[in-house]
Order: structure tokens, then C-alpha cells, then sequence
């Protein structure tokens, strides 16, 4: 009845308004907000806008193409965790509907209503083309609005009435910061390898240089080539070898003084995310992908602490343990759900591969989900 009740409230609102609605009760949950009952007003919200029944605020075809360039740079986690390297999908439809709106909105109806005639005729090429001219003019007013402090407070207070994302304005100022450097990320995209098998010494080498070269041109965009460079590996806690290298040694205090130390942040933040997809995968019961999560997790916390000297003591060791607890709440609560006799997947040992980190493990409290338990043997096996 409740449900019914805010459902028929609902249907009094504008289209616009409930979509927006949908994205932010998917941008609470993702950061862990506990909602009772918003599963079925999503599920209702999704069949009303999303016909494919995805996740995901989808934007229009012509604000498709127009964020196009920035694409690889885009993140699906919650907002409030992306980085400095990374823009979350989900603050792009309040981003253009600002745009829109409020910023441009003659040279935006003006632009969408030519980029649904060229899309519907299948003029990719001069699609592009125009998308091109509109981001520039969107970045040079973007430029103009953010250096007067008066429009720019004026700017965040009127966005904040399409999302009530924290990080909303900070990622307008990143797409502004990513469309001016469009062409420049593309090409830096383009010379990295497909994928890192393996980030040795030789490729470390090659990387500073290609990072170095762009830094020169683009300083303000160099962590959104860091993070294109993670996004190519394949096991991503090698990200913190570039940090590593430019540093005066291997000393936590050095590396953070060092040119890339923001990738140390970006695998944190990496981390970060893992414990949030961990929380969905445990709520949906899908233990097997949580033990994945654990394993990559467990893998990446060790070598920060076995790569980076002092690492305990820096303000990185410092979040990794808050972190840390974090995740060892959710594995507790999960395992406590089982009797000791049975067990449970996710309290096994095997996940860990270092034997060296037990003892640290178990004086910070994150071996308690193993005391007592009988491992499932059928469930690791299995596995």
C-alpha cells in the first residue's frame, strides 16, 4: 500500500523528474544507502525509461555523441568514489541537463535538433563534426562562468537541482578540464599498448616517457591519462610502479612527493570501489563474484604495503585501513550468517596468497570471519 501510495505520487511529476529520481536512488545505493522499498520503485522507473531494463541513466543520442571524447574516461561506480582520473557516468545526464538548460540552452536545442537530423541519417562523420563545434563553445563558456567566483557559486547551486551528488560540480569541472583536452587524450589513448600482460621495468620506462611528454602540454588533464594507462592493465595495483619510479626511492614520504603519485590514490580508490561492488555482490548473494572481489583486493593491499616502505604510516595506510575494516565488517556479517560447522567461501585463507600478511591481518581483526570454521571444502572446490 505504502509503494502504491508513492508511486501514484509519483506519476503526478514531470518525466524529467522522475528520471532524475531514478538516477539518484541507483547513486544512493551504490554508496551504500539502505532504502526499504526502492528496489520496486526502480524496477518501476526503469520500465518507464529504460526499456532495455539497464542500470544505467541512459542520455540522449545527440549528448551520446557530444560526450563521446570522453568516454574511456568514464567510471560506473558511485559518484562520491571517482577519482581525479575519472568522471562517473552517472553525473552526466544533471551535467548536460544543465548544460541544456541553464549554461547554453539556445546553442543546445539549436545542437540537438541538428544532431537527430544527421543521426537519423546516418552522418556519422558530420555528427562528430558538430559535436565538435558545440564542446568547443560549451568549454569556452564553461572557462568563462568558472573564473567569476559570483557565477561559478550561482553555477553550483543550480546544478545541485539536478542531482544531489556531492561531487557534481567537481565533475562538470573535469569534463570541462577533459573536453578542452579531447584531441590530446585520444592520442595519448592511441599510442598505449591494448593491454599489459605484464608491467615490467622496460614498460614502466616507456610509460613515465609517454606521461611525461603529455604532462608538458596538458598538466591539468595528467590524471586522466594515468588513469587510461591503469584501465590497460591487467592486474591494476601496477599502476603504483609509475609512482614508484619517479620517486626518490621507495619511502612512502618520497612517493608521495613524486610526479604520479596520484596513481597510489587511484589503486586505493580501486580498492574502494571493490568494496562497494563486494557489498552488492553479498545483498544479491553472489558469493562467487565476492570472492573474486576479496582475492583482488587481499592481492592489491599486500603489495602496497610490500612495494611501498612505511606505507603503514602515510596518510594511504592510514585510508587503506579504514578501508580494510570496511571490508572485514562485510565479510564478518556475511560469514556470522552460517553456522561454524559449515563454514564459509569467503572465510577461507586461500584467498589470501601471502602467507606474510596473516599475522598483521589477525592483529587488525580481519581474520575474526575464520575463527572456529570448518572451511566448506564443497564450496571452494566448486569454486
Amino acid at each position: 500500500m505504502s509503494i502504491d501510495r508513492i508511486w501514484d505520487f509519483l506519476q503526478r511529476l514531470s518525466p524529467l523528474t522522475r528520471s532524475c529520481l531514478l538516477a539518484e536512488l541507483e547513486r544512493l545505493e551504490l554508496s551504500g544507502v539502505e532504502m526499504p522499498g526502492s528496489a520496486d520503485i526502480q524496477a518501476k522507473l526503469r520500465a518507464e525509461f529504460r526499456k532495455d531494463g539497464s542500470n544505467q541513466n541512459r542520455l540522449s543520442p545527440p549528448s551520446r555523441v557530444f560526450f563521446e571524447p570522453i568516454e574511456a574516461l568514464l567510471s560506473e561506480g558511485a559518484p562520491e568514489h571517482a577519482n581525479l582520473g575519472h568522471i562517473p557516468r552517472g553525473s552526466l545526464a544533471p551535467i548536460w541537463e544543465w548544460i541544456s538548460r541553464d549554461l547554453l540552452p539556445t546553442m543546445a536545442r539549436d545542437f540537438d535538433a541538428k544532431m537527430r537530423e544527421l543521426i537519423a541519417a546516418d552522418k556519422q562523420k558530420e555528427a562528430r563534426q558538430a559535436a565538435s563545434v558545440f564542446q568547443t563553445k560549451v568549454v569556452k563558456s564553461l572557462e568563462n562562468m568558472l573564473s567569476d567566483p559570483t557565477s561559478a557559486e550561482a553555477s553550483r547551486a543550480r546544478l545541485g537541482t539536478y542531482t544531489a551528488a556531492r561531487s557534481a560540480y567537481g565533475d562538470l569541472i573535469k569534463v570541462k578540464c577533459a573536453l578542452r583536452a579531447r584531441e590530446a587524450i585520444a592520442k595519448f589513448e592511441k599510442a598505449l599498448p591494448e593491454r599489459f600482460a605484464k608491467f615490467d621495468d622496460g614498460q614502466v620506462v616507456k610509460m613515465k616517457a609517454l606521461l611525461d611528454a603529455f604532462g608538458k602540454q596538458n598538466a591539468e588533464a595528467l590524471p586522466f591519462a594515468i588513469a587510461l594507462l591503469g584501465k590497460r592493465m591487467k592486474t591494476h595495483w601496477h599502476l603504483i610502479r609509475i609512482a614508484i619510479k619517479g620517486a626518490a626511492s621507495k619511502n612512502a614520504a618520497d612517493v608521495a612527493a613524486a610526479p604520479y603519485a596520484l596513481a597510489v590514490s587511484m589503486v586505493l580508490d580501486r580498492i574502494d570501489d571493490g568494496r562497494l561492488a563486494l557489498r552488492m555482490a553479498l545483498k544479491q548473494n553472489r558469493v562467487l563474484i565476492a570472492r573474486d572481489l576479496l582475492a583482488e583486493i587481499y592481492d592489491t593491499e599486500h603489495a602496497l604495503h610490500v612495494r611501498i616502505d612505511q606505507f603503514e604510516e602515510s596518510e594511504w595506510g592510514v585510508r587503506l585501513d579504514a578501508i580494510m575494516q570496511a571490508i572485514a565488517d562485510l565479510v564478518a556479517a556475511e560469514v556470522s550468517r552460517f553456522p561454524p560447522e559449515v563454514g564459509h567461501v569467503l572465510g577461507s585463507r586461500r584467498l589470501r596468497n601471502h602467507d606474510s600478511l596473516a599475522g598483521r591481518l589477525t592483529s587488525l581483526g580481519r581474520d575474526a570471519v575464520t575463527n572456529g570454521a570448518a572451511f566448506c571444502k564443497k564450496l571452494i572446490n566448486a569454486a
